[in-house]
């Protein structure tokens, strides 16, 4: 049975929601699901913009055929290939053999590394256009948004910007397809701020220069490969990714992440945190083995500051948080600012190696020198955390 929204009198979602995946990419839980969207346009020509993952394929199948209503399928673009949008391409070719396939040069290539044979294939370039009637598309390009053979589709007629994974989110839809159909400040930006930290995050300055392209156009309407699609207030979610891609803090605060073994560790981060409520200071505490490193990443994204906590293991950083440390570095996060405490019995090496990873980080400010806790805190180290503590208020407030 089909399950499908109107978007807009002639778009149609055909797409399919998982809440069976536990993992996106087989690394970032979802415990609210994810969406794979796909619309079809009813025009002159039939045309469908990206297909949806296997595990949804009978699903969107079902809903394609529902709104062709036994139309051929003429055109099929495909905005981007990563099989979680592209696996289902070689069902649409079996059943709609006559389809014409538009995309990027690069997305051919990919094609036929993934194994999908099809002669009609149209490839075109930036700022092409093609008609199927009453509605027109633009192609953007937009390589490394997140992929290298991504492009954007933009609908002139009615302000229509399929965006591939831009503008995307975890958490499925609930038949609540629409952005202004729930509480997307309260129920969805953290999702949606995890899935462009994890996936995108790395690629600020490509988005950025999507962003130029996108300022050029009338959008009104974003319609991406997941999560809700956009017809009000664009500019809210527009100016949470022009933020995420200069990595700009969201919010001033700081957040405390530590790595325990015994407690000692975490005594330490709670009395960090004591000290800085004291101080009228925003914190977010965070046990980084008991935290999915993806939440950690999003977090960082959204906090101007961090504490960084480590027990010493093996002559080295927990291996936990040399993890984060390494997860922060490879999605290009900067412009932070961090205070660092570590923790050792007789050998206690993280420090070091914690302030290492950190200047790593592009524009990234170390306060003051790293602490080292002696297997406990001791009024010396105490003393030190309380200076730590005004230190990075200070900073905060500036």
């Amino acid at each position: 049975m089909h399950c499908v929204r109107k978007v807009t009198e002639d778009l149609y979602w055909v797409g399919a929601n998982d809440k069976r995946l536990n993992l996106f990419e087989n690394i970032h839980p979802i415990p609210r699901g994810t969406s794979y969207n796909s619309y079809v346009l009813l025009d002159e020509k039939t045309v469908l913009f990206d297909t949806a993952d296997w595990s949804v394929c009978r699903q969107f199948l079902d809903n394609i055929e529902y709104v062709l209503d036994g139309r051929e399928l003429d055109y099929m673009v495909i905005n981007h290939m990563e099989p979680d949008h592209g696996a289902s391409i070689e069902e649409i070719l079996l059943r709609y053999p006559n389809v014409r396939i538009i995309c990027s040069a690069k997305a051919a290539v990919f094609m036929k590394q993934f194994g999908f044979s099809a002669d009609n294939i149209e490839t075109v370039k930036e700022g092409e256009s093609k008609s199927f009637g009453k509605h027109q598309v633009t192609f953007v390009m937009a390589p490394m948004v997140h992929w290298p053979e991504v492009m954007v589709t933009f609908e002139t007629t009615e302000g229509i910007l399929f965006s591939a994974d831009a503008f995307g989110s975890f958490g499925a839809l609930d038949g609540k397809l629409f952005a202004d159909e729930v509480d997307f400040d309260r129920d969805w930006i953290d999702d949606a701020r995890r899935y462009y930290t994890n996936i995108v995050g790395k690629y600020g300055p490509q988005v950025q220069n999507l962003l130029k392209k996108a300022a050029a156009l009338d959008i009104r309407y974003i319609c991406p490969l997941h999560g809700p699609v956009w017809r009000k207030d664009l500019g809210y979610f527009i100016d949470k990714y022009d933020k995420w891609s200069r990595y700009e803090p969201e919010k001033k605060g700081v957040m405390i992440c530590y790595a325990s073994m015994y407690g000692n560790t975490e005594c330490a981060a709670n009395v960090l945190a004591s000290m800085l409520c004291e101080r009228g200071i925003d914190t977010a505490l965070y046990d980084v083995s008991c935290t999915h490193v993806s939440y950690l990443i999003a977090e960082a994204f959204k906090y101007s500051h961090m504490a960084l906590l480590s027990v010493t293991y093996n002559l080295g950083v927990f291996p936990v948080m040399k993890n984060f440390l390494e997860d922060m570095a490879a999605l290009n996060l900067q412009k932070r600012a961090v205070g660092l405490i570590c923790n050792g019995s007789w050998a206690p090496q993280a420090g070091p190696q914690m302030k290492e990873a950190a200047g790593k980080m592009k524009d990234t400010e170390i306060i003051d020198d790293v602490i080292t806790v002696v297997s406990s805190l001791n009024d010396e180290s105490y003393q030190q955390m309380q200076k730590l503590a005004d230190d990075l208020a200070a900073s905060v407030n500036a």
